[in-house]
């Protein structure tokens, strides 16, 4: 049988001596979030993934943030990956692939994502500029590789065009949301199977 939206829900709690992290997800959400870091436009960002994947999230972040954001992007990106991988199970009867190319004024990324357990950034994106106001935009790839390496999901990100580094970096977020929103659904036609012809996605 099928998974069901009450089944795929998670908590994470993560502490080192840098961070103090607390994620909920509800994978068959409607995209609420309450979200604390610390850190403004991750905030922002974290918002986006939530309400563009339809997942529901909770974050509470506290970290070092007088050494620098790095850490607690990078153990909020830990913990998510984590909380996404526990809530999806053995991922038994979900779509696994998919793929959007997402506009924002003049910028296109593009996301595409395989769910199968197998940890993999691929990052082809720059920035024109080391930092978005006070946030270091390398923290934009530091934050993917921890969500990829811990939800156990093939991603590759691609930025088309686009001149605004807001925008560059929302798109990211935005088009992986989109991404996950679809590979992550149930389809009705795997009848509960694992979509993989080695039977599992572990």
């Amino acid at each position: 049988m099928a998974e069901t939206a009450a089944s795929r829900t998670a908590s994470v709690s993560r502490k080192t001596n840098e961070t103090s992290v607390s994620v909920s997800v509800n994978i068959d959400g409607s995209g609420k979030s309450t979200i604390s870091t610390g850190v403004g436009f991750f905030d922002h960002m974290l918002e986006q993934l939530s309400r563009h994947s339809l997942i529901d999230m909770e974050i509470d972040t506290k970290g070092d943030l007088h050494v620098d954001d790095h850490h607690a992007v990078e153990d909020t990106g830990i913990a998510i990956g984590q909380a996404i991988a526990k809530a999806l199970g053995d991922r038994r009867g979900i779509t696994r692939y998919a793929s959007i190319d997402l506009a924002m004024d003049e910028t296109m990324t593009k996301a595409a994502v395989d769910l199968s357990g197998r940890p993999f950034l691929v990052w082809d994106v720059s920035f024109s500029a080391p930092k978005i106001g006070t946030f270091d935009t390398e923290l934009v790839r530091e934050f993917f590789q921890a969500l990829a390496q811990n939800a156990g999901i093939t991603l590759h990100i691609l930025n088309h065009y686009g001149a605004n580094n807001h925008h560059i970096a929302e798109t990211c977020f935005k088009a992986v949301a989109r991404a996950l929103r679809t590979a992550t659904e149930i389809d009705p036609r795997q009848a509960g199977r694992v979509p993989s012809t080695k039977g599992t996605l572990a």
